[in-house]
């Protein structure tokens, strides 16, 4: 991804004392430790101190809405990353579960008025998620931590 960045996503900025978090999948963990690691690279880029940055981990890409609804409820942080991989199998519990955990991270931001960037990774194969956890289609979670940063100015910018 860092090769492929614009202008203006190379001069963002985080704003001024922003905390944000990022949530994540402990299964898949190879996969979601180099999304993971990603965020905190693009976030440091954006001037995000460590400090500013919790980072928690869930069993699964399942229970991040509600680790989610949770942070989001008690206004700490401007914005929140959710980080995961759910690789299709031979039923269809894959479809339940990325599907139900985006449209949960999507409600709780809707309801909490605090940006959820939905950054589980829904594959059909593993090799399709390691091409998006920092092999040949970048890394997912360096994109999500960006737009949680662009997110978080724009919200500062026109919604206070």
């Amino acid at each position: 991804m860092s090769g492929n960045r614009t202008a203006s996503e190379s001069a963002l900025r985080s704003p001024l004392g922003a905390r944000y978090a990022i949530i994540a999948s402990r299964w898949n963990a190879e996969i979601v430790d180099a999304l993971v690691e990603g965020a905190r690279r693009a976030f440091a880029e954006c001037g995000v101190d460590e400090n500013a940055l919790a980072i928690l981990r869930v069993p699964g890409a399942w229970e991040l809405p509600m680790l989610a609804a949770q942070l989001a409820s008690k206004k700490k942080y401007v914005a929140i990353v959710a980080l995961g991989c759910v690789v299709r199998g031979e039923t269809r519990h894959y479809e339940h579960v990325a599907d139900e955990c985006a449209h949960g991270l999507m409600r709780v931001a809707l309801e909490h008025g605090v940006p959820v960037l939905n950054g589980v990774l829904a594959v059909e194969r593993e090799e399709h998620a390691r091409a998006r956890a920092g092999g040949a289609q970048g890394n997912k979670g360096e994109e999500v931590a960006r737009a949680a940063v662009e997110m978080a100015a724009m919200m500062r910018e026109c919604c206070v």
